[in-house]
């Protein structure tokens, strides 16, 4: 017994260290009524779309006005009637505070969002081609510039994946 004391304590006090280190980088979030927020969406390119490692990152739209907070962390916000498909209450986590950069505003009307709160990402041009030469092997790849994205933020996608689902982009 004394030994599965002293065990459950050292548990207790590795897991009151753990969360002392993320605590330190957790910031609670905020909101109050009539505030305005950008609402958070995930870019989804098929089945390229984990296979990006990071390199288009999560948007936001809006900004919606928040009408209600309910319970600690989720509120309520005034969404358009195009978007009725989407329930009204979201986690915090979801949610930006509107700070009146203008960059970051993505207009709904400009992307189709679904119920799940994602877009599907469409190639608008492919800027460069480039071979890079492995030991044994070419790989063919291609910048292609996407809808909702800058030049700056063009991504290198494998040139035979893009051939296949956008022979328009090549013709």
């Amino acid at each position: 017994m004394e030994k599965a004391k002293i065990i459950k304590e050292r548990l207790k006090t590795a897991q009151n260290r753990q969360k002392s280190y993320s605590d330190v980088r957790r910031r609670d979030l905020e909101f109050k009524e009539d505030d305005w927020v950008f609402l958070k969406v995930s870019p989804m390119k098929g089945i390229m779309w984990f296979g990006n490692k990071g390199k288009l990152s999560l948007k936001y739209v809006g900004p919606y006005k928040i009408i209600q907070r309910i319970g600690q962390v989720a509120y309520k916000l005034e969404l358009p009637p195009k978007m009725s498909l989407v329930h009204p209450v979201f986690n915090v986590s979801m949610l930006r505070k509107v700070v009146g950069d203008p960059s970051t505003i993505v207009p709904v009307e400009t992307i189709e969002v679904n119920e799940e709160l994602s877009y599907e990402e469409v190639p608008v041009s492919i800027l460069d081609r480039q071979v890079p030469k492995l030991r044994n092997k070419e790989i063919a790849s291609v910048k292609a510039v996407w809808q909702n994205q800058q030049v700056k933020e063009a991504t290198w996608e494998a040139e035979e994946e893009m051939r296949k689902k956008y022979p328009h982009l090549f013709e």
